[in-house]
């Protein structure tokens, strides 16, 4: 049985003025964790991570597995949506992972995560941990709680901010809509429900994502057995007052029930 681990952290987006400042630091504290555990990994930072080098990475990691193996993608960065062209979303919305060079229309979204994630091979154990926003409307800045040092920022980047001026109009006729989740035959651990955001803050001084550092807190503490219980544990945490948002698990009962990585 092999192990193998993804973890990508984007704090850069080159013209778009919305920076982040804990997803590398978040994508480093993954790796390590996950090391501990017998994880191979691979790391994609900031410029590394674009839109081509996810989907390539991605697919070699998920092709790759074969039955006992157990494999883990964890991305910490901005998510946001673009209006659906093929139908097949009811909100009318392509919820999206956005790359480094997303200012160059290079979109990664729940259609293209959900090809991808469809080559598993059968008994492969598959976990994606997404420290990021897939909806809501624009917003720049969360409340201020007494344990932070600055402003934590939403890990949201608005539609406006990357779609060309053509599709804008578009973009802004679903931009009401409710979001759907995308079912993958993956197990999901998100940062927030869809219609919440993800935080990006900081701790001790140090950027980190509110839902990450959490995460990583319970990790290894051996009450934690299943990933059912790991997620209670965080939700202990989160939501708070500082950080508003509601950590959900997606998959199977079979899947939520099963060993931690």
């Amino acid at each position: 049985m092999s192990k193998k681990a993804l973890c990508v952290g984007i704090n850069n987006y080159p013209g778009t003025a919305n920076d982040l400042s804990g997803c590398v630091n978040d994508a480093k504290d993954w790796a390590t964790a996950l090391k501990t555990k017998g994880y191979d990994i691979t790391m994609l930072l900031d410029d590394k991570a674009t839109r081509a080098n996810m989907v390539s990475e991605l697919t070699k990691l998920v092709t790759g597995g074969a039955k006992g193996d157990s494999l883990v993608f964890t991305y910490s960065g901005h998510g946001s949506w673009i209006p659906d062209d093929d139908g097949d979303e009811p909100d009318g919305r392509d919820e999206m992972l956005c790359p480094y060079d997303i200012n160059r229309q290079q979109y990664l979204v729940d259609d293209d995560l959900a090809d991808i994630f469809a080559k598993k091979a059968e008994g492969v154990r598959l976990h994606f941990i997404s420290d990021s926003c897939h909806s809501g409307s624009v917003a720049k800045f969360a409340a201020i709680g007494p344990e932070i040092a600055q402003q934590p920022k939403v890990r949201f980047l608005p539609p406006e901010t990357f779609l060309p001026k053509e599709k804008i109009m578009a973009a802004r006729k679903v931009a009401g809509a409710r979001v759907s989740h995308q079912k993958y035959p993956a197990l999901l651990a998100a940062a927030c429900q869809d219609v919440q955001y993800s935080y990006d803050a900081s701790f001790n001084n140090r950027p980190n994502g509110a839902f990450t550092y959490f995460a990583l807190q319970e990790l290894n503490k051996p009450q934690n057995e299943t990933l059912m219980q790991w997620m209670r544990a965080i939700r202990t945490h989160l939501p708070s007052a500082a950080y508003p948002q509601t950590p959900r698990l997606f998959g199977s009962t079979a899947a939520k029930r099963a060993p931690m990585f």
